[in-house]
C-alpha cells in the first residue's frame, strides 16, 4: 500500500513536469486532491490544459510513456467525457493517478472540487447531475425485472436488478440532499433517516425470501424518494410497485 509520502512525491513530480512543459498552459487538481482534502486513501487527480496548437494524441502518448518509465505504471484505462480524455493509471502500491488532458477551450471547473495550480481556467458549464425523473423510471424498470427474476428463481439476476434499483434510489437521495450524486460519492453524507431505509434494500443472500424482503424495501424506498420529486407521479406508481413487491413473495 502506498504511503502519503510516496503519493505526495509522485504528485509533486507530476506538477513540476507540467510546469516545465511549454505545451501545458494551465493545470489544476480535481476531486480530493483539490484544496488539501486528501486522506490516507486519496488518489491523485491532475488536470492539464493543452495549448491550442498541440498535437493532442502525441502529447497524451508522451505523458503516458513518462508515467510508465518514470513512475513504473502497471496499467491504465481510459474514460472519456466529451472531448476530454481521463487516463487512469495504476502505480505500484495501488496508487491511482488520474491525468485529464483538456483541450484549451474546454479547461475549467466542471464540478465543485477543483483547484487551479497555475495558469487560468475557463468559465465552463458544470457537469450535469443525473435527472431525477430518469432515475425513477430506470428504477421501476429494474423493479419489473427483479420481480420476474425472483419468480423464475434466477436469483443472481434478481440480486443484480434489486441492487440496480438501490443504486438509483441512493442517487435520488443524494440529489435531494445536494451531496455528490455520482459513483456513490455522497451516500455516506446522507442523514441516517434517509439512508437507513435504502440500506434495508441491501440483498444479504440469494435466498428467495431474502430477495423478496430486499425487493419490498427497495420498492418502498423508491416511492419515498419519488414523492420528493413528483408526488403525483409517485402516487401513480405506488399501486404497481406494491403489486410487484407482493407478487415477488415466494
Amino acid at each position: 500500500m502506498f504511503t502519503t509520502v510516496e503519493r505526495d512525491r509522485v504528485r509533486d513530480e507530476l506538477v513540476a513536469a507540467a510546469k516545465a512543459e511549454p505545451r501545458v498552459t494551465a493545470a489544476g487538481f480535481a476531486g480530493s486532491s483539490a484544496h488539501g482534502k486528501e486522506d490516507r486513501w486519496s488518489d491523485i487527480d491532475l488536470a492539464l490544459r493543452l495549448a491550442p496548437d498541440v498535437d493532442y494524441d502525441e502529447f497524451v502518448a508522451l505523458w503516458t510513456e513518462s508515467l510508465y518509465r518514470k513512475h513504473n505504471a502497471i496499467t491504465h484505462l481510459d474514460v472519456r467525457a466529451g472531448n476530454t480524455l481521463f487516463r487512469v493509471f495504476l502505480l505500484p502500491g495501488t496508487l491511482q493517478v488520474d491525468i485529464a488532458f483538456w483541450h484549451d477551450e474546454d479547461f475549467g471547473a466542471t464540478g465543485p472540487r477543483f483547484e487551479v495550480l497555475f495558469g487560468e481556467a475557463n468559465d465552463v458549464e458544470k457537469t450535469k447531475s443525473p435527472m431525477a425523473r430518469d432515475l425513477i423510471d430506470w428504477a421501476w424498470l429494474y423493479a419489473l425485472h427483479a420481480r420476474s427474476s425472483i419468480a423464475r428463481r434466477r436469483v443472481r439476476q434478481a440480486e443484480y436488478m434489486i441492487s440496480g434499483m438501490r443504486d438509483g434510489i441512493f442517487t435520488l437521495a443524494c440529489l435531494r440532499h445536494d451531496v455528490p450524486a455520482t459513483q456513490g460519492r455522497g451516500i455516506d453524507d446522507l442523514p441516517a433517516e434517509t439512508a437507513d431505509p435504502i440500506m434495508d434494500a441491501l440483498v444479504r443472500s440469494v435466498d428467495p425470501a431474502e430477495l423478496s424482503r430486499a425487493f419490498t424495501a427497495a420498492c418502498e424506498a423508491l416511492l419515498t424518494e419519488a414523492e420528493q420529486v413528483d408526488p403525483d407521479y409517485a402516487e401513480r406508481l405506488a399501486p404497481s410497485l406494491r403489486e410487484l413487491a407482493a407478487g415477488a413473495n415466494p
